[in-house]
């Protein structure tokens, strides 16, 4: 992982992004709309978390927040113990780089570079050298399996192919923690159940965090924890196949 401070939680366990009183609505007025009301949350290092809930119960949202990409009316985040209110947008920008890795059920990568160009994009944002970047790229497809598809373009990439571009890309520069997004939503059965084999290997093997917002039960259940969103507000445990259309 990277090397800054990473916060302790109260059992001395190390904690690498945590929110505090987190509230979030949208609209003004009689139109004002509540989405998150007061979410604590605390990931310690190598956790795999879901969090589930109905659509439009602010899954999204609460991802976006804790990613950086969007700020909480009240509250903080913190990511390896810096709070992200008190960062520019560029200081969080370099931050998200180095510490945070995302996937999407889409997986938006590049359609005009190779998965090698996809996957080594992070590294050479963070100005690593071309040559070290296309190393290391190279390095984590093979770790996916798919280094056999290194000048592949995304059109000539099966779904679940390019999902686990999506997965090297996120993974490459060793983040803290990776944020997920109804990872598996787009893939049938067989890609789904090998893009989780794919995610449970990468945790154990490489210790990254994960956070998963999923409505897919069977995924959620292989994590560490199921967090539930309802009404606004995150609780522990789950709710059923019907709750979650």
């Amino acid at each position: 992982m990277n090397d800054q401070a990473i916060t302790k939680n109260m059992n001395n366990q190390a904690v690498v992004l945590s929110c505090r009183n987190v509230n979030k609505h949208y609209g003004s007025g009689d139109l004002s709309v509540s989405v998150l009301r007061g979410i604590n949350m605390a990931i310690q290092a190598g956790e795999r978390v879901a969090i589930v809930g109905a659509s439009g119960s602010g899954k999204s949202t609460l991802l976006n927040i804790l990613g950086g990409l969007d700020i909480p009316d009240v509250g903080e985040v913190a990511v390896v113990g810096q709070v992200l209110s008190n960062m520019s947008a560029d200081e969080r920008g370099r931050l998200r780089n180095r510490t945070l890795g995302f996937v999407y059920q889409f997986h938006h990568l590049l359609p005009e570079f190779t998965a090698q160009e996809n996957v080594s994009m992070p590294l050479l944002i963070g100005k690593m050298s071309v040559q070290e970047a296309k190393e290391k790229a190279i390095a984590m497809l093979q770790r996916v399996g798919l280094g056999h598809r290194l000048e592949h373009k995304p059109s000539e990439l099966s779904g679940g192919e390019r999902q686990r571009v999506a997965i090297a890309r996120a993974l490459v520069t060793s983040p803290a923690c990776v944020l997920m997004d109804e990872p598996t939503g787009n893939l049938d059965t067989h890609s789904a159940e090998s893009i989780q084999a794919l995610m449970l290997e990468l945790n154990q093997s490489i210790g990254t965090s994960f956070i998963v917002v999923t409505h897919d039960l069977r995924l959620a259940e292989k994590m560490d924890r199921i967090l539930t969103l309802s009404d606004g507000e995150l609780s522990d445990g789950k709710l059923d196949e019907g709750e979650l259309k």
